[in-house]
């Protein structure tokens, strides 16, 4: 061990002791718990072995200056990344030989006084060293290699590393939680032996499958997924047994990677989304985690590259219109950035973050723990899911090009989208007037019936894909001939035809009715065949089309496409409870404050960063008039707009409000007070 680093496992000997020894009388303020916990920092640097100056230039100064510049509820620090090592003097794993300074304990010893909660950024499942000094924790693939980065959750790395350092530094650096990276994402099909002789044991079975053409490869998914949930239960438990309101979570589990009930008992949920895919990325996960009932937040990357080139620093702008995808779902917010790898963080973050934690809290009285008003419920199928993605969690690729082509589609038609799973959803079908599946092809029996007597009793059900409409081919109203056939045809649409290349079922109508008609070329006076029908159901509907608009629409979002399925769902829903004139950049979510005010989040999405080429922004154009008309039973005493102030131009009758706003210019909130 180095002098340097001798000094330093001194210091956090003495820390430690100072902790067990108890608070000392001073004027520290309690951070928020988590589930409060509005606005927050990350920072992780992943320490590698080639690191030479770790926490060199962490200071007292620096740090001061972001805490009361930003203000956060919490910051999350570097601990120990993918690579393994770790960034302050474990004597549990290996503590990278760059080391300097002790980081933790100078941020511990600034965030305290400020009542500022102090995190860390943890990589669980994926660990290079330990997998270097003990390959045999690692999983092994299907040919038998071992993988030399992420670890077997049937193995013992949990017990003898993971959970014994983590108590470690809990213990050290007295933390308020554990963001705990690398996690479900990470975890893989594990065929090493501790994995076999566990599948044995489950089922018999002296040999696992290893390819989906396997009769038993869903057995064998199911399996590793319920591993890496007794995994994850495990040492969530122990933290929580070694410091009780110690509050934790694992990136990413139980979001739409995972789209399970929660088992493990996690404080909140999280997640990082990608840097530059971001809005689009952020308008999923929100509203996926927005229904969980649990405590959430979302990762923006306050960074991101354009092709060939490094990372730069985003612009306030473009950090505030993703933060606004967040805000309007009611969670919490978070920005990640990378101090130098000798810890300092430059002015432009301090002065980025500091902008748009300003923009987030003028919002938060409007936002932060707003619920929905149940208007459209978009399903994410957990079945469709774990059926279709070969990865344990994370979707595969593709497999969300449905959800997000209805998502944009119903978005930009500007109804107020909710996303839920089936455990979610079914409980709760009846709050919402019109239901969307986008074309997942298995649902369980159970729920296929709970949708089909939803719309018996007056609901509406959309389903948007040949895959899905052929689970409900009975109740249709049409006849499906032959199979599904890959075509090159146009869409017959009020603007012209459009072309709509892939997957189509003909069918034949027998008391449905045609909602629409494709075409083998662009003349559309000739060989119509239906492209989607409506028909009654008892007292609903049930609507179908019968390709695959929604991946079309995605792929390509054709205004012509957007009109089209917005024809059939007015036809579904008539009545919403918010409508807006405005344009198709204009993302809406009707919701109701936490003090139980209706509000109508207004998100302008203009000018969102598109990989590879236009990744950064400075200017997003304001888009207005818009004019908003929302249900109201009794007359408001006032009609504000959040942040501008009071609205001038508003009227009550007959139970609506309509309201005209001047501009939107990132985001605002209308709130019927």
């Amino acid at each position: 061990m180095s002098d340097t680093l001798k000094k330093i496992s001194a210091a956090a000997a003495i820390f430690v002791l100072a902790v067990l020894a108890g608070p000392a009388s001073s004027p520290d303020k309690k951070p928020v718990p988590r589930k409060d916990a509005f606005f927050g920092l990350h920072f992780d640097l992943h320490p590698n072995k080639t690191d030479t100056a770790l926490g060199a230039d962490v200071t007292e100064e620096n740090i001061a200056k972001l805490l009361d510049r930003v203000r956060p509820d919490y910051v999350q620090y570097d601990c120990k990344g993918h690579v393994g090592w770790a960034g302050y003097p474990t004597k549990i794993g290996w503590p990278a030989p760059g080391i300097k300074k002790d980081s933790l304990e100078i941020w511990r010893r600034m965030t305290r006084p400020r009542g500022v909660g102090l995190y860390i950024h943890y990589s669980g499942v994926w660990d290079g060293q330990a997998l270097e000094h003990h390959p045999d924790w690692g999983r092994v693939d299907e040919k038998g290699k071992l993988d030399p980065n992420i670890t077997s959750v049937f193995g013992p790395y949990k017990d003898e590393l993971l959970i014994p350092q983590l108590k470690e530094v809990v213990a050290a650096y007295d933390l308020d939680g554990l963001w705990v990276d690398g996690e479900c994402w990470a975890a893989r099909l594990d065929y090493s032996p501790r994995a076999l002789a566990a599948w044995t044991k489950m089922t018999g079975k002296t040999a696992a499958p290893k390819n989906p053409k396997d009769p038993d490869w869903f057995a064998w998914k199911t399996f590793n997924r319920m591993g890496f949930e007794d995994y994850l239960i495990s040492w969530v438990d122990a933290l929580h047994a070694f410091k009780p309101g110690l509050q934790i979570t694992s990136n990413w589990m139980y979001s739409s990677f995972a789209p399970h009930p929660a088992a493990a008992k996690l404080d909140f949920l999280s997640g990082d989304y990608s840097p530059s895919l971001s809005v689009d990325r952020a308008r999923v996960e929100a509203r996926y985690f927005a229904s969980t009932g649990m405590p959430w937040d979302l990762m923006a990357w306050g960074f991101d590259k354009g092709k060939d080139q490094d990372w730069s620093i985003k612009t306030p702008e473009q950090m505030m219109q993703e933060a606004a995808v967040v805000l309007m779902q009611g969670g919490g917010f978070q920005i990640y950035h990378q101090p130098t790898r000798s810890g300092y963080i430059a002015e432009a973050i301090i002065d980025q973050e500091g902008k748009v934690a300003d923009f987030c809290r003028e919002r938060k009285a409007a936002s932060f723990k707003s619920r929905t008003v149940p208007q459209v419920a978009l399903l994410l199928s957990s079945t469709s899911h774990d059926e279709v993605s070969d990865n344990l969690f994370s979707p595969g690729a593709g497999e969300f090009d449905a959800l997000e082509g209805a998502l944009h589609a119903l978005l930009e038609l500007h109804y107020s989208v909710d996303i839920l799973a089936e455990h979610q959803l079914g409980p709760r079908l009846g709050e919402f007037p019109l239901v969307v599946v986008p074309d997942s092809p298995v649902l369980s029996e159970v729920f296929r019936k709970s949708l089909l007597d939803y719309a018996e009793k007056g609901g509406s059900l959309f389903l948007l894909g040949e895959k899905c409409a052929r689970l409900f081919a009975p109740a249709l109203g049409v006849d499906f001939q032959g199979a599904p056939r890959t075509v090159s045809e146009e869409l017959a649409t009020p603007a012209g035809p459009v072309s709509i290349g892939g997957s189509w079922q003909d069918i034949a109508l027998h008391g449905a009715s045609a909602a629409g008609f494709r075409h083998p070329t662009r003349d559309l006076r000739r060989d119509a065949k239906p492209a989607a029908s409506i028909t009654p159901y008892g007292k609903g509907r049930i609507a179908a089309v019968y390709g695959p608009l929604a991946d079309i629409f995605f792929k390509g979002h054709h205004p012509s496409v957007r009109r089209f399925l917005g024809d059939i769902v007015r036809q579904l829903f008539p009545a919403p409870a918010v409508e807006v004139d405005g344009p198709p950049v204009l993302d809406v979510a009707l919701r109701t404050t936490a003090d139980g005010k209706t509000s109508v989040h207004l998100l302008n999405r203009a000018g969102i960063p598109l990989p590879d080429l236009y990744n950064f922004t400075d200017f997003i154009p304001p888009v207005g008039p818009v004019a908003v008309k929302v249900r109201a039973t009794k007359k408001p005493a006032s009609v504000v707009l959040v942040p501008e102030g009071p609205v001038k131009d508003w009227t009550w009758k007959d139970g609506w409000v309509t309201a005209v706003i001047p501009l939107v210019k990132i985001h605002s909130v209308l709130v019927l007070d």
